[in-house]
């Protein structure tokens, strides 16, 4: 079984466990995906003024739009549709934009005419593209038809990340209100005069620092995992659903049974006309009863569809119906009360501190889906080069999806606290978090209604009618929420600013480092041709050159032999390509071809990479790119599905076994792994090694360090290996014994002289990314002692 599965891939393994893995996956999913949904009550109708509600009328209006929002959007939209359109078991707006990456062809990514060769999908591969068709041929000739799919594909990013801020200081700082609520309605012994001022002090002080502190708490959690929490947090969840429902139910029966007439869309119609500006205002707040649903489909990564589904039609909308319709009944009768809007007032007094503790829970986890789903989203973006190098640590050995971002997690937790302190009233961050929810909702119905007419290949009708029922509903939450930007809308807006900006200038520096290699890059006839007359040495030991390109010898490379005159034994060019997927099947991942001739010893290496793959973060990863190329050359002579690059043939390569045919781990006496002196990268000792270009070199040892490596050796004699493949596999073999070293490009990057303002930003924007980001050889696990930084400057 592959070390990595989808969750829907994990389950087909176990077919005999289908059921049990699916009740699994529910009950976790309670915890990471359904807690912003669950804990919606405690803000939708507290977010509306409460000078909104002028009779029961407009408690009948919002219910009823209640009722329908969460019919059309969560229901048939997301939990019927959008999770169909799974990109192999992964959801959210990257991974419906890779679909059309691969199969309408507007992909942006870096990439050239021999990329693409080298790149050619297998008939047999899983990713394979279909016929184009004319609506596809169409859309991938104009240039701006995919400019515009990255902006949605990028403005949906960034309104997921805004979420991940604003959601987790909404939902806590509602159940802290309620709190404070509680505390001040506590009796001290005290006159009338002084009580007045203690509860008045409780309501305005308690709330704020107690929401900090369950902020610090929820992101002080994350490391444990997607897998741990949901554990963790899906009790609270069940608990928390089934007190909503009984009190929803009691106030139905107590206050007003006759709420559920309100279900007719004549309530919502009597709503608009009643009151006109001020009404359609405060929709701005009921589009929140549907916050998380976007967090069904971004977080399918980590559960599968069935168990999604089922949560939601069998648990979830029921139990969220019955709740609001017991709020509703409530403020039907109540409205003149003070704080009546606020999910606490309508609990019953002798269960209000058994409310205040659940909300406190509940709170917490329905911050905890916007994280995850910030997690989910930024991954992609990583892997797709939209976004800066952070560290991705992978929570789940099996199921790949399941991520945490340190680097990201501190920086929600630094602005959910900003925006908690700066704003300190849920009706103000509401405005911001509704005009999130229902932008990112905007995005997918747009992209979604791209793949029903690109992938999926439906009647164009059934297309339109999509982007036009859904898009026009969505549309009218958007014109709602816009009246209310000065309200604290705008944050929104400057968030977004930031965190489109870093992304887009990271893309647009990325495409021009790349555009700079493939004009800049050298053939390997250069090195060649050239060699003798520089007096190029060939030192022991193994050089890897990390490249973007798959092609040629790249400009740093050639600028470090141009000025040093030597390098290894064996080299591999090593390039990593991230394909619109989310994992490559380990069969299908490695690339391997030679530079060159035969006597050069050197080796590319195309390591072919989804954005869910973690390759990179693998300790044996080296390891394995030395197999793969012993691999390769054991089948070189008689393998039948080579592919044809520009530089020759390549052969694909799978995750080298254990028992493989043409390297095997040594096992020694004392231990599976042995230390070996780690060379540095090409100074000289006094041995010497004659090069195919007939030069000599000599070598002085320097001081070495120690690094755990696993040795190699060579199968016992077969008939089957021809003499001079077990030469080749002994001179690897050798060469690695004798240390190895690890070449990088690094960028300096610098904009040509009257360009204009705006490249210019963008490549200041994207330099200070550069060098406030993880460096490259941390994100690939290269001990310092054996690596080589070759600096070069970029005009771009």
């Amino acid at each position: 079984m592959d070390p990595q599965l989808s969750p829907t891939t994990f389950i087909h393994h176990f077919k005999t466990e289908t059921w049990t893995h699916t009740l699994l996956f529910s009950f976790q999913s309670l915890g990471v995906i359904y807690g912003q949904l669950s804990s919606a009550p405690l803000y939708v109708f507290g977010t509306v003024h409460q000078k909104e509600f002028v009779s029961d009328e407009t408690a009948y209006g919002l219910f009823s739009f209640i009722f329908w929002t969460m019919t059309i959007i969560a229901l048939l939209k997301y939990a019927l549709l959008v999770l169909r359109a799974d990109d192999d078991g992964e959801g959210g707006t990257f991974a419906l934009y890779s679909i059309l990456c691969r199969h309408a062809k507007v992909g942006l990514l870096p990439s050239d005419t021999s990329a693409k060769e080298v790149m050619q999908y297998e008939e047999e591969s899983p990713f394979k593209t279909k016929v184009e068709s004319r609506a596809r041929r169409a859309i991938a000739k104009h240039k701006s038809s995919h400019y515009l799919m990255l902006f949605l594909a990028l403005f949906g990013a960034c309104m997921a990340i805004s979420d991940g801020v604003l959601t987790p200081s909404l939902s806590v700082l509602s159940a802290s209100t309620g709190f404070g609520r509680t505390l001040a309605s506590i009796k001290f012994s005290h006159s009338e005069h002084k009580q007045e001022r203690i509860s008045k002090a409780l309501k305005e002080y308690v709330p704020v620092p107690t929401a900090c502190a369950i902020l610090v708490c929820l992101f002080m959690l994350q490391h444990y995992g997607t897998r741990k929490i949901g554990f963790i947090f899906a009790p609270i969840v069940i608990i928390w659903l089934m007190f909503i429902s009984a009190v929803g139910t009691y106030n139905i029966i107590r206050w007003n049974p006759h709420i559920f007439y309100a279900i007719s869309p004549t309530y919502m119609y009597r709503f608009v006309v009643d009151t006109r500006a001020s009404g359609w205002r405060s929709l701005g707040s009921i589009i929140l009863c549907v916050a998380g649903s976007e967090a069904m489909f971004a977080g399918l990564g980590h559960f599968s569809k069935k168990s999604i589904k089922i949560t939601f039609i069998c648990l979830i909308y029921p139990v969220l119906v019955l709740s609001y319709a017991g709020q509703a009944a409530y403020i039907s009768v109540n409205f003149k009360v003070e704080g009546f809007n606020h999910l606490s007032e309508s609990v019953p007094k002798h269960f209000r501190h058994v409310f205040v503790a659940l909300s406190l829970l509940a709170s917490a986890v329905g911050s905890q889906a916007t994280i995850t789903a910030s997690f989910s989203i930024i991954n992609q973006c990583l892997a797709l080069g939209c976004f800066p190098r952070v560290k991705v640590i992978h929570t789940s050995d099996k199921i790949h999806g399941q991520v945490y971002i340190p680097d990201i997690n501190w920086l929600l937790m630094v602005l959910s606290l900003s925006v908690t302190l700066g704003f300190h009233d849920i009706v103000k961050i509401g405005s911001a978090t509704g005009l999130a929810v229902v932008s990112g909702m905007l995005v997918t119905t747009c992209l979604m209604s791209l793949v029903i007419a690109l992938y999926w290949e439906n009647n164009l009708i059934e297309s339109v009618c999509f982007l036009i029922f859904f898009g026009f509903v969505e549309a009218l939450y958007v014109s709602a929420c816009m009246l209310n930007i000065h309200k604290g809308a705008w944050f929104l807006v400057v968030l977004f600013v930031l965190s489109f900006t870093v992304m887009l200038s990271w893309h647009y520096g990325t495409m021009k480092k790349y555009e700079f290699d493939l004009e800049n890059k050298v053939s390997i006839e250069w090195l060649t041709d050239l060699s003798p007359g520089l007096g190029v040495s060939r030192v022991p030991g193994i050089g890897f050159i990390y490249t973007d390109i798959v092609t040629g010898i790249p400009a740093f490379f050639s600028h470090f032999v141009t000025n040093l005159p030597a390098f290894h034994q064996v080299l591999i060019f090593v390039s990593f390509k991230s394909l619109p997927v989310p994992c490559v099947h380990p069969s299908k991942r490695y690339l391997i071809g030679r530079v060159g001739h035969r006597d050069y010893k050197i080796y590319r290496c195309v390591v072919r990479c989804g954005y869910h793959d973690n390759i990179r973060d693998s300790d044996d990863f080296e390891e394995q790119i030395i197999r793969t190329i012993g691999e390769f050359i054991s089948l070189e002579e008689n393998d039948s599905e080579s592919l044809t690059s520009p530089e020759g043939k390549m052969i694909v390569v799978g995750k080298p076994s254990p028992d493989g045919n043409a390297l095997l781990p040594r096992d020694d006496d004392n231990d599976s792994h042995s230390y070996v002196l780690e060379s540095p990268p090409i100074f000289t000792n006094n041995e010497y090694q004659r090069s195919p270009f007939g030069e000599t070199s000599e070598r002085r040892p320097l001081p070495a360090k120690k690094r755990k490596k696993v040795r190699f050796m060579l199968p016992p004699d077969s008939p089957k290996m021809r003499v001079c493949v077990r030469e080749e596999l002994q001179e690897l073999v050798d060469a690695r014994e004798s240390g190895t070293a690890y070449f990088l490009g690094q960028s300096h990057l610098r904009v040509r002289n009257g360009s204009n303002f705006l490249k210019r930003f963008l490549i200041m924007t994207y330099t200070f990314c550069d060098k406030n980001s993880r460096e490259p050889p941390v994100a690939l696990n290269i001990p310092h002692a054996a690596l080589v930084e070759v600096g070069m400057v970029y005009t771009i």
